[in-house]
């Protein structure tokens, strides 16, 4: 839970920080790139998923007050990465996989539903064995590491000032972390002993992002 809530909280300073200076003083940012779960999929679990057997935010009620048509999100409408990019004047951002010729322009979401903070080999060795999505926090910032050369490559721009002029959102994630293990019945004190493990994943990641800001 104390993941959960500092993720939650690191989406929501930063939006606050956003939304509470003035448009004259409010950083120009050209893009977004996101990392997260369900809350932050813009439809990556979807593309994702086999066309046979689709989940439930491929059909109504999912998207059915603003797109007017399920769009991957876990919600009938936006989420709150939407509404951040639309005060920033960007358009929405689109999910990675599945999609061809990304650019810094249009922003970058690696956030898939039901993925964890934790990797997925680890917290089957832990005896958490759910069918959950492999893609951890650690697989969408390796994604992104293995992409990035090509995204600066394709651009006239320098790649260090495309990130500079992007703004990262690192999360929310580690909600199904504690999740998994909760609807398998492990106890209390089981899922106790992940909390500061998920704590150091979400610290480690975001460190990791600053690194990529950094680039020289």
């Amino acid at each position: 839970m104390a993941s959960l809530i500092s993720s939650f909280l690191f989406i929501l300073y930063s939006a606050t920080i956003i939304v509470a200076s003035s448009e004259s003083r409010c950083r120009r940012y050209e893009s977004i790139i996101s990392f997260g779960d369900s809350i932050a999929d813009l439809g990556n679990y979807l593309r994702l998923s086999d066309v046979n057997h689709l989940p439930q935010i491929a059909f109504y009620p999912y998207g059915e007050t603003f797109f007017h048509t399920p769009s991957g999100r876990a919600s009938d409408g936006r989420l709150i990465i939407d509404f951040i990019a639309e005060f920033l004047g960007l358009p929405f951002i689109p999910p990675y996989f599945g999609s061809q010729n990304l650019s810094f322009d249009q922003g970058i979401n690696f956030a898939v539903y039901g993925t964890t903070a934790l990797d997925h080999a680890f917290l089957v060795g832990k005896g958490i064995e759910s069918d959950f999505t492999n893609v951890s926090l650690s697989v969408q910032l390796n994604t992104f590491k293995q992409i990035l050369p090509n995204l600066c490559t394709s651009s006239s721009r320098d790649c260090r000032d495309m990130l500079g002029d992007s703004l990262i959102l690192m999360g929310e994630i580690g909600g199904n972390d504690y999740n998994y293990p909760f609807f398998e019945g492990k106890s209390i004190d089981e899922i106790k002993e992940l909390v500061p493990l998920i704590i150091k994943a979400n610290s480690s990641a975001i460190v990791v992002a600053n690194l990529f800001i950094s680039l020289p």
